[in-house]
């Protein structure tokens, strides 16, 4: 039984590497699509979200069906818990690069606000957090969770700063307002992801350091987890 147990975990890991894995290429897709008006890998993230959510289900099952048949504690217990959160954070941002690639393929003027806008950066520095989340849960690597949570402030500067700029880009030009709203959902997909990556981040300095982390416009705010410590949905971030 402990056997089994234990490679169910295993099962269990590898399946969250390899979703994190799958929506950290569909984020990349979906950013260069955004950046370069590449219709062909916008259609790749639309036709792939129902391997997110295929896989999502999976992974949900399988925490239950272990729940289920043992009686988890410790550290292992912390993992079933850390596997259930993130992957609803990996799946919303699944969602959330399906969203920026829809809006890319429906509207021809969303690359082209997106270089005036000077996204790349902000496109690149949302990309890291989320490949950077997934390595620190791989490598068990609270440091680098702890590096994640002090990017995020510099996230929503970069939205507050766009969303400002495309304001202004619409009141001179009321042809572009149309797609200047799709583009402020554009944004704020951005900066929830960037949202998900830190609560991936604190889901694993929760893991290895057994600490409850709320990270609040840069300031950390933590305390020490017992092995039946939960979250309450009201503790998540807010979105889509």
């Amino acid at each position: 039984m402990h056997r089994t147990f234990e490679e169910g975990l295993d099962k269990l890991r590898s399946r969250i590497i390899r979703m994190g894995s799958l929506v950290e290429e569909q984020v990349e897709f979906a950013f260069r699509s955004l950046l370069t008006g590449n219709h062909e890998l916008a259609r790749i993230v639309l036709e792939r979200d129902a391997k997110v959510d295929k896989l999502d289900i999976k992974i949900d099952k399988q925490c239950q069906k272990i729940f289920a048949l043992n009686q988890p504690v410790a550290s292992d217990l912390r993992l079933l818990l850390v596997a259930l959160k993130m992957n609803n954070e990996l799946e919303r941002i699944g969602d959330m690069a399906f969203n920026i690639a829809r809006i890319t393929l429906a509207d021809t003027n969303i690359p082209i606000l997106a270089e005036r806008l000077e996204l790349k950066k902000m496109t690149e520095g949302v990309f890291t957090m989320v490949k950077n989340s997934m390595d620190a849960f791989v490598n068990s690597d609270p440091n680098l969770a702890y590096h994640i949570l002090n990017t995020d402030e510099h996230i929503n500067a970069m939205e507050r700063a766009a969303t400002d700029r495309l304001i202004g880009i619409m009141q001179s030009e009321p042809a572009i307002v149309r797609s200047g709203v799709e583009m402020i959902v554009v944004l704020r997909n951005l900066e929830r992801m960037a949202d998900q990556s830190t609560n991936i981040a604190e889901n694993v300095i929760f893991l290895v350091e057994a600490k409850l982390i709320r990270n609040t416009h840069g300031a950390q705010q933590s305390e020490s987890a017992t092995s039946t410590d939960v979250w309450s949905d009201d503790d998540d971030k807010e979105s889509a």
